[in-house]
């Protein structure tokens, strides 16, 4: 007979079995960003606290990033990025900015004011080694019990993806741009 699990123990007083749950939304898909803000705007519905770093996509301005604004007293946004990576004139000042940005994740993950912390598009960051992962994995490994954090990107490490509690992999299987219909406001940004 297996050994009963004990439940992990938190200091959170209204919920005392929960786990701070490490998230992955990965995968060539479109979605991955706006289901961590769907989550964000669910865990403030609910009076929690969130802080929501961008990492990449800097230079863009997103439709539901300008709707996140109107929550500033529960979502606390950070655009950390110039715009995408793989594009840039100044891999020196995108590294600078990374760490930068995850400096910055570090102290919201920490401080204990969050009840979820986003790191959107942060895959990329390990992705390109902006990063070591070693210690990214070793620092969110050591967090606080009920601390939640959500990692969004393509090319999810596999040591990441291990590490998590929960994985969701968003994949194309059918998109206009093939058909050479260009991103709509409103729909794509």
């Amino acid at each position: 007979m297996a050994a009963l699990q004990r439940p992990i123990r938190s200091r959170n007083k209204e919920s005392p079995m929960t786990k701070g749950l490490l998230i992955i939304h990965t995968g060539d898909g479109k979605g991955k960003t706006t289901a961590a803000l769907g989550m964000a705007l669910r865990t403030a519905g609910h009076g929690l606290r969130v802080c929501f770093i961008q990492f990449i996509k800097g230079s863009w301005r997103y439709g539901e990033l300008e709707a996140v604004k109107r929550f500033d007293d529960c979502i606390d946004l950070h655009v950390m990025g110039r715009g995408f990576t793989w594009k840039s004139e100044s891999l020196e000042e995108d590294i600078r900015l990374a760490r930068e940005g995850w400096a910055l994740a570090c102290q919201a993950i920490d401080s204990g004011q969050y009840h979820l912390v986003v790191l959107d598009e942060f895959t990329y960051l390990l992705h390109y080694r902006m990063l070591e992962i070693a210690p990214c994995l070793e620092f969110l490994a050591s967090r606080r019990a009920e601390q939640h954090v959500l990692i969004t990107g393509r090319y999810a490490p596999q040591a990441l993806i291990e590490a998590a509690d929960l994985v969701t992999e968003m994949r194309v299987v059918k998109h206009p741009l093939k058909s050479g219909i260009k991103a709509q406001k409103g729909i794509e940004f």
